[in-house]
């Protein structure tokens, strides 16, 4: 991942707008870099309902997080108008890998950019399982083109 090569945001079809808190802001005046992690998980969370058309049920997960890549471009003040992008890049047999992207709504102006491995994970054997069929088809067909990754 290169902040200097931003991705088109066309390729973006997920948005949700975040907001704010007070706490968020530092002293320094802008929102800590731990909070940046937080509003990815936010946008996640908006994104896998969407993907999923259905309620999603904390008590069932199965895909946990492997790795996460963030790299912070310019500093978030309290009162911006932001926004978080979320696309899923390609899955493969066992993971899928996602990129985000934090915005200001008004400027357009890119604040950060994250990458995600996301694994499909069995709760009872605590082990990586392959990426489930229903997964590949609803990641496919939210982003509307087949993001397979054959080995």
């Amino acid at each position: 991942m290169n902040p200097k090569e931003l991705p088109d945001i066309s390729l973006f079809r997920h948005h949700c707008d975040l907001q704010i808190r007070f706490s968020d802001v530092d002293i320094l005046g802008h929102v800590n870099n731990t909070v940046y992690l937080a509003f990815y998980d936010t946008g996640k969370a908006h994104y896998f309902r969407d993907v999923r058309k259905e309620a999603f049920s904390w008590n069932d997960v199965d895909t946990v997080i492997a790795n996460v890549n963030c790299a912070f471009i310019s500093s978030i003040v309290f009162g911006e108008q932001i926004e978080v992008l979320t696309r899923c890049l390609e899955i493969h047999d066992k993971s899928f890998r996602l990129q985000q992207m934090i915005r200001e709504k008004n400027t357009g102006e890119v604040k950060s950019i994250c990458e995600t491995v996301m694994v499909s994970f069995s709760p009872e054997t605590k082990k990586s399982i392959p990426v489930s069929e229903y997964w590949r088809r609803a990641l496919s067909g939210y982003e509307k083109r087949d993001l397979e990754i054959k080995h």
